[in-house]
Formats: C-alpha cells, sequence, structure tokens
C-alpha cells in the first residue's frame, strides 16, 4: 500500500523539507517497495545540525542496478556522494552542507531484516518514520520497533565491567610501550564509551545507549560529567597518564557501584594489578 506519513514538524524546518522530498520522489519510483527514516527525526531530536537517514528498499533484481547518487538529486545536489566504509551512501548536500546516509537494500530481505532490530533502533512514532510502503511489509515490521530501549541492567553491567578491564589493560600496555599517539585514541574512543554506558545504566539514563555521549549534558549528573572530564587528555604524555589513572579509578567506582547494586562480579586482584601498571610511570 503506498502511503505518505503524518506530517511531524521538528525543530529543523530544512530536515523536514528534504524528509517532505524524499517521500514524494520515493511514491513517484515505481522500483522502490519502501522507505524507512531512523536517527533523531524519528525520535523527536532533529535540530538545525541533524542529518537525514534512510533505508530505501527495492523490488528483487533492482538493488545491484539502481543508481542511488542520481535518485537522490531529487533531494538537492550533493557536494559529496561516496559509499562509506559501512557500505552506506553517504551525502552531504550543497545547499546547506546537510549529511545524509542511505541504504538501499532489496526489500525482501531488507525489509525481514527490520523485526530483527528490536534493542538496536528506536521508533517511537513508527507511522512517521515510514514515508512508503506499497505492501504493508514495512509498517508491520516498524510497528515492533516502538519499545524504548532498555538494556538488561545485570548481564550489561557484567559484560561493561570486563570490557573495562580489557581495554584499560590494552591501554597500560601501550602507555609502558609509549605508543601514546594510539593510547591517547583508545581511551577516547574505546574506553570513554564503555564508561559513559555504565554510567547510564547505573542513572537510569538508557535513551540514548547506542550513542552515549549524545546529550550526556542532559542526561547525566554534574558530578558524572566531571568524572568524564578528568578523563580527557591532549596528547602529552603526563597529561594522558593523568587521564588514564583517573579513568581506571572512574571505572573501578562504577564496577563497584554495579557490584553493589546487582551483585556483578568485579575481579579484585586484576583491577589492582591494572592499576598497578598504570602507576607506573
Amino acid at each position: 500500500m503506498s502511503r505518505t506519513p503524518a506530517p511531524r514538524p521538528s525543530a529543523s524546518p530544512a530536515l523536514d523539507a528534504r524528509v517532505a522530498l524524499l517521500s514524494r520522489a520515493a511514491h513517484a519510483e515505481p522500483r522502490l517497495e519502501g522507505v524507512l527514516l531512523y536517527g533523531s527525526w524519528t525520535t523527536g531530536e532533529a535540530d538545525a545540525y541533524s542529518d537525514i537517514e534512510a533505508y530505501l528498499f527495492l523490488g528483487d533484481g533492482h538493488a545491484d542496478t539502481f543508481d542511488g547518487p542520481g535518485f537522490l538529486r531529487a533531494l538537492g545536489r550533493p557536494a559529496l556522494a561516496r559509499t562509506n566504509q559501512f557500505g552506506i551512501l553517504a551525502v552531504v548536500f550543497e545547499d546547506d552542507l546537510m549529511r545524509g546516509e542511505f541504504h538501499f537494500e532489496e526489500a525482501g530481505a531488507g525489509i525481514a531484516a527490520v523485526e530483527g532490530w528490536q534493542g538496536m533502533v528506536h521508533l517511537p512514532d513508527p507511522d512517521a518514520a515510514v514515508l512508503l510502503d506499497r505492501t504493508g511489509r514495512l509498517t508491520e515490521a516498524a510497528a515492533r520497533l516502538t519499545a524504548p530501549l532498555a538494556p538488561e541492567p545485570v548481564e550489561s553491567a557484567a559484560h561493561l565491567t570486563g570490557e573495562l578491564a580489557n581495554w584499560t589493560l590494552m591501554l597500560a600496555h601501550l602507555l609502558a610501550r609509549r605508543e601514546d599517539a594510539r593510547a591517547h585514541n583508545l581511551l577516547h574512543a574505546m574506553v570513554a564509551p564503555l564508561q559513559l554506558k555504565l554510567c547510564r545504566l547505573l542513572r537510569g539514563t538508557t535513551d540514548h545507549w547506542l550513542t552515549p555521549s549524545r546529550a550526556a549534558e542532559r542526561d547525566l549528573p554534574a558530578a558524572d560529567l566531571a568524572r568524564y572530564t578528568a578523563t580527557t587528555a591532549p596528547l602529552e604524555a603526563v597529561a594522558l597518564r593523568a587521564a588514564a589513572r583517573a579513568s581506571w579509578q572512574w571505572s573501578r567506582e562504577l564496577a563497584a557501584e554495579a557490584h553493589g547494586r546487582w551483585g556483578t562480579p568485579v575481579p579484585e586482584a586484576l583491577h589492582a594489578r591494572i592499576a598497578g601498571l598504570l602507576a607506573r610511570d
């Protein structure tokens, strides 16, 4: 069934206009079976800096030959259109530098997979997220994604506690080897997101579970933000090592808090040995 979503004004008129252009172009393209938006527009968090993100499901036999960049010209002239390392067509529109991420997939397998996104994608209003559905299958699948993301606390806390020990041990080894650039990246790109997830789990603010730094200034108490700030550092030896020690101390405190609340295991001997490694100059 071909359908037009109900209007859903956001805080970004430019994004609303581009969503409308995508809907119009999709309805006019018979090879498209369905279009599903995701990201901040679908959760009501879009602003002037938000991207447009969508899955476009093509009828069988068209996915390999469909001209995605050509189709997206209906949304605006691209300053950039490249398939990125994840196989997603990444677009930057020339007029306002809005970013776009577009997945082009065969409808059969692609729509069937949507139902499996439970726990990873949250669509509070699937009627607004589904821009096109010629068969009804996409609407049915999207309707299963209305529940907010809610990680199971005990299993998640145990997993995060283990991951923090694993990656912080690697951090200690890199610092000992004097690979400071690599250690700097590991601290900020790998360890910090795990800490923020465990912190969110403990504070009950898991709405941004998949991107734990998103809206952290709004979601987390000032004391937690201060602890997070102490784990950041420039690429300078003394500051980096101080941040690594502060990071591990915070990780240990979060793990202990999780243990006190849920009984999750804490390998104290291993934690102490990691602290000893980080204490070295």
